[in-house]
């Protein structure tokens, strides 16, 4: 019996002293600042490798090879965020450099884009609607715009694709640059621009391309000092001609974001931003001529930044503006302020899903919001979760009597370069405009997909196996059964 108690005592004596060495060992787990982070005598095993020190973390200096390891960790991840910060600025960038490099734009000279093949090159454009872009460089001096009277509507924006103002009215328009300063007298309606490129956006609204082209005619762009005696710069088109205004990738991603930022003031919300770029070899008022380990470090973060923008583009549900309704695959594209603010910060994450994927951005663009104007719906994902691939073949029921006032549209873009498919078919959308056939019930499906629908080609957007595509659903003027969400965007589902 006494040995009974013994061995007892003997076993209760263990599991007191395991039990204090698993709390102990708890504790110790608990106060260090990441559970994944390792220590050892004189080291720290991290995500980026071993860190050693001359004594222990707390006490020692780091050793040469890990201060040479911080370093290039730190260029690393500064590149991956200026990548994110930069989207805008660079998409602005590239697309004034392929109207004025790779088409042959002069400055103030408006690029018309009509044709399926000339909009092949422009970031969501709307297949049905021509397009008439200029940029303006204003860093020697103001320029004039002059709009007509008629169906014609133009906005203009800094090289952040912030909004300047709306050219809603005929008139003269005079745009200053930062630091010129503004002519006196009532003869224009004047606006300085914080950015010494601007560009213009000018819808052109008649339904004739007749009608369009005679308004196209009567825009008038030109320099202050032409005022007396104006030479407009007129119009051209691609006419066939290949043009990206999709961000490019590579070494001339940064190419291009060094040219814009020496081409433009610093904003003050910006200063610490160029002190991150400047150890890697962007810096403003030099030439972007990178060292052979600059180069190593940007060539990989162009990759992971933009695939960390992808992230942040795709159905991303921290991005809360987006959100549609609860378990919908469809989400609202529009997710960044026109200005680009939000009440305590700076929009960083939505301002570069947006302008990953599209251009400028305006209040009429966010009619989910304001009850009038456009929404833009994306969809990334089908119904069971899986991405949009273009091998598959997919099916979109659009219940009856969609709730757009004016029309809407469905088009379909390459995940690649975020811009119209490049088909055979020269067939990317959809829309109330066309003559689709319809259901019993008044609802109309949409195929989508490589395999042609027998029967019901009209209604068919083909696809192209190995691409993966995402589509825009719009609607120009939403009614109230969209607002209220009583009429229900399906998601995209797969056909049997």
């Amino acid at each position: 019996m006494r040995a009974l108690k013994l061995d007892i005592l003997k076993n209760i004596k263990i599991l007191l002293i395991l039990s204090t060495v698993f709390i102990l060992n708890a504790c110790k787990q608990t106060q260090t600042p990441d559970n994944a982070v390792e220590y050892s005598e004189n080291a720290i095993n991290t995500r980026i490798g071993t860190l050693d020190f001359t004594h222990d973390f707390e006490n020692g200096y780091p050793t040469k090879e890990t201060v040479k390891l911080l370093f290039e960790e730190m260029d690393y991840q500064r590149a991956c965020q200026a990548y994110m910060w930069s989207v805008p600025l660079v998409s602005f960038a590239q697309w004034q450099y392929a109207n004025t490099e790779q088409l042959g734009a002069k400055n103030g000279q408006i690029v018309y884009v009509e044709t399926y093949q000339d909009k092949l090159g422009g970031l969501t454009y709307n297949v049905t609607t021509p397009y008439a872009i200029p940029f303006i460089d204003l860093i020697e001096e103001p320029w004039i715009v002059e709009m007509p009277e008629g169906e014609i509507r133009g906005a203009a924006h800094d090289a952040w694709q912030i909004g300047i103002t709306q050219m809603t009215e005929p008139g003269k328009y005079l745009f200053v640059g930062p630091g010129q300063e503004i002519p006196k007298g009532n003869e224009y309606k004047a606006f300085q621009s914080p950015t010494n490129n601007i560009l213009l956006g000018i819808r052109l609204m008649p339904e004739s391309n007749e009608e369009r082209l005679k308004l196209l005619e009567q825009v008038e762009i030109y320099p202050y000092s032409e005022r007396s005696n104006p030479q407009p710069r007129g119009y051209i088109s691609p006419e066939g001609k290949k043009w990206s205004g999709a961000a490019p990738r590579g070494m001339e991603y940064w190419q291009r974001m060094s040219d814009i930022i020496n081409s433009e003031p610093v904003a003050e919300r910006d200063r610490l931003i160029m002190a991150m770029l400047k150890p890697l070899g962007i810096e403003k008022g030099k030439p972007f001529n990178p060292s052979e380990k600059q180069t190593a470090i940007l060539k990989e973060a162009v990759l992971v930044g933009e695939a960390m923008t992808k992230a942040n583009d795709f159905f991303n549900p921290r991005l809360e503006a987006s959100h549609y309704l609860e378990g919908s695959h469809w989400e609202y594209a529009t997710v960044c302020p026109p200005d680009q603010r939000q009440e305590y910060y700076d929009e960083l994450d939505g301002r570069a899903a947006w302008f990953y994927e599209a251009v400028t951005n305006d209040i009429a663009m966010h009619g989910q919001t304001t009850g009038w104007g456009q929404v833009y719906m994306a969809a990334y994902q089908d119904k069971d979760g899986d991405w949009l691939d273009g091998k598959e073949d997919y099916i979109l029921r659009l219940p009856p009597n969609v709730p757009a006032e004016t029309f809407w549209s469905i088009t379909l873009y390459d995940v690649s370069t975020r811009c119209p498919m490049d088909s055979e078919f020269e067939k990317v959308d959809r829309s109330s405009r066309m003559d689709l056939i319809e259901n019993a019930d008044g609802s109309i499906d949409i195929y989508i997909g490589p395999t042609k629908p027998e029967g019901k080609e009209q209604n068919w957007i083909p696809t192209i196996p190995g691409k993966a595509w995402f589509p825009y659903f719009r609607l120009y003027s939403p009614k109230k059964e969209f607002l209220d969400k009583s009429w229900v965007l399906p998601d995209i589902e797969k056909t049997e």
